[in-house]
């Protein structure tokens, strides 16, 4: 009987404990799954965009057979440089573009630049730290079993030339570029894009619009 109460009274409370774990008196943040998104680094980048939204312009039926306008953006690099390559890419791909907003439907680009200024930790990529940890490990083997210690380099080598092309450095600052094609107040064609950029190229973009992320409410 003693063992009985005593099991009974165990579990209890084994019970209330669990209860008390999965209780919370605020919802608890959740991470997203890993999603991926481009940096810009280059100008080659913005032909990059400009060949894709030539691109669905020209496959867009509501653009079908219309005269564009690609209006002069901002007076920043960007703004610039995307100008004159999406209309080069629009003329290259057989669209009808004008060198004056008469009787056209017009083509804009607006950037927005975000810095965050309160993010908090991201997670590496899948697979970084078991390739870092297996690096270290390969680098102590020669002094142990290998007679030439310069051998170590090699896998290390290989394995930097497989995975430093895609190794970016982490950064707080993003672009979100929307290009909109309108006539007659009616947006024809619109589409948005998010990438992140070296922070020290805010400059290229526009003026940075600050976000704070806390945990207050």
């Amino acid at each position: 009987m003693p063992c009985r109460l005593l099991i009974v009274t165990l579990a209890t409370v084994l019970l209330s404990g669990c209860f008390a774990v999965m209780t919370s008196q605020a919802p608890i943040a959740t991470s997203y799954g890993i999603s991926d998104q481009q940096k810009m680094q280059a100008a080659h980048h913005w032909l990059v965009l400009a060949e894709h939204e030539a691109h669905n312009m020209l496959r867009s039926p509501a653009l079908s057979g219309k005269a564009l306008f690609v209006e002069p953006g901002e007076d920043v690099d960007f703004a610039r440089g995307f100008e004159s390559l999406l209309t080069s890419e629009l003329v290259t791909r057989g669209g009808f573009v004008r060198t004056e907003p008469v009787n056209t439907a017009l083509v804009d680009t607006r950037v927005q630049v975000v810095r965050h200024k309160d993010r908090d930790f991201v997670r590496a990529p899948q697979g970084a730290l078991t390739a870092l940890a297996t690096g270290i490990a390969v680098a102590t083997i020669p002094y142990n079993h290998w007679t030439e210690p310069a051998l170590a380099l090699i896998p290390a080598a290989v394995a930097g030339d497989a995975y430093s092309g895609s190794w970016l450095s982490r950064s707080n600052t993003e672009v979100i570029v929307t290009t909109r094609v309108t006539e007659n107040s009616r947006i024809l064609y619109s589409s948005s894009n998010i990438y992140y950029i070296n922070s020290g190229d805010n400059d290229h973009y526009g003026a940075a619009r600050s976000i704070p992320v806390t945990d207050q409410w």
